[in-house]
């Protein structure tokens, strides 16, 4: 039987999102959006797997290695687990802008990638993203939708 899944965006849905064109590069540059851990933690509860979905252009730039990327993901679901909120896995797209691969967002490659592996129900699945490219992905893979707009102050 195929799950239900929620898509999440790293940056700027589960932590504080960079100047534009620049990159978390490493774990010292990330910080938690205050509150992540309870939403996440609620769609464990519901049996939802969580996944988070994120451009990071910033290997195919060399701004940080795959490596990097992945330490800062590995950190990233540790801490949440510490809090009781779990991240079933991570989809990561490294190309650039212009290496026109079907995993950058836009395009619902990560998705379509998730789906696969973890037997994932798209059209019952939700993606939560802060940008346009995000809320295409989604609905390019078949899943409902959500923006999410972070308030201004503190942010």
């Amino acid at each position: 039987m195929k799950r239900k899944a929620v898509f999440l965006d790293r940056d700027g849905v589960i932590n504080k999102k960079p100047p534009e064109h620049d990159y978390i590069k490493s774990w010292d540059e990330f910080e938690f959006i205050p509150g992540i851990e309870n939403l996440i933690k609620i769609f464990n509860e519901k049996g939802d797997l969580v996944i988070v979905f994120t451009n990071q252009a910033g290997v195919a730039r060399k701004l940080m290695t795959e490596e990097a990327l992945n330490e800062i993901n590995r950190k990233m679901t540790e801490e949440l687990k510490k809090k009781g909120a779990i991240i079933d896995a991570v989809y990561s797209c490294i190309h650039g802008y212009t290496d026109n691969c079907e995993c950058r967002k836009p395009k619902p490659g990560l998705l379509l990638m998730a789906a696969k592996d973890l037997n994932i129900d798209l059209k019952k699945s939700l993606a939560i993203g802060d940008s346009e490219v995000d809320i295409i992905a989604g609905k390019m893979a078949g899943c409902k939708t959500l923006l999410y707009t972070r308030p201004t102050m503190g942010y």
